[in-house]
């Protein structure tokens, strides 16, 4: 029995980004800024998308003093009231491995599904230019969490950041503003555990 039309499923989330990034390392031209352009022009949406996968590559400890700085600089762009996304030369350029960022997006397969069933146009005077600076100002606070290279919480940000891209480049402010939750509570993990980490070095010390 077909669906109608009005429950046809939408379209995966993960699709764009796996087949960009195979067509592109076929050509030898899967890089950051290659991908980034391919996907969504220089939009802040799908940049803090595709960034936020970087964080989650299967990396060693710490490497996300590095992978965190693309998101550093799109947020802080956005904070400074600039109308699309600039990369550095070197981010721009930087060589991405095909097989780890196709395991990242279906390792983040679960939450995409659940975003795939609730996403629609809505509240989107959350994303009104006026607003642009102040929700910058916050994502770069979740971002400089995940900068930090603090056991066991660069997980959440990133997942937060994620979850808030994919709201903006769907223009759905209920998943966005779901995602600024979700990126606040990982700020105040972070903080906690900062502060448990400097209170254990302090009784060590004394």
């Amino acid at each position: 029995m077909q669906r109608e039309e009005g429950t046809r499923r939408r379209p995966s989330l993960s699709l764009p980004i796996l087949r960009t990034s195979r067509s592109q390392h076929r050509a030898g031209t899967l890089t950051l800024g290659n991908l980034l352009t391919e996907l969504g022009e220089t939009s802040f949406g799908w940049a803090i998308v595709v960034f936020s996968l970087l964080t989650l590559l299967p990396l060693p400890p710490g490497s996300s003093l590095i992978t965190a700085l693309p998101l550093l600089v799109t947020t802080a762009q956005m904070v400074l009231g600039y109308p699309h996304v600039k990369l550095p030369g070197p981010l721009a350029r930087l060589r991405l491995d095909p097989v780890k960022l196709r395991r990242t997006v279906l390792r983040l397969r679960p939450v995409t599904r659940r975003l795939e069933r609730i996403l629609a146009p809505r509240y989107m005077l959350l994303f009104a230019r006026r607003n642009e600076r102040v929700l910058g100002l916050a994502l770069f606070v979740i971002a400089f969490a995940l900068f930090l290279p603090v056991p066991l919480s660069g997980w959440f940000p990133a997942i937060s950041l994620f979850v808030f891209g994919v709201g903006l480049v769907e223009r759905d402010g209920l998943v966005a503003a779901l995602g600024l939750i979700f990126g606040g509570a990982s700020v105040l993990l972070t903080a906690a555990i900062l502060s448990s980490l400097a209170a254990g070095a302090e009784a060590m010390i004394h």
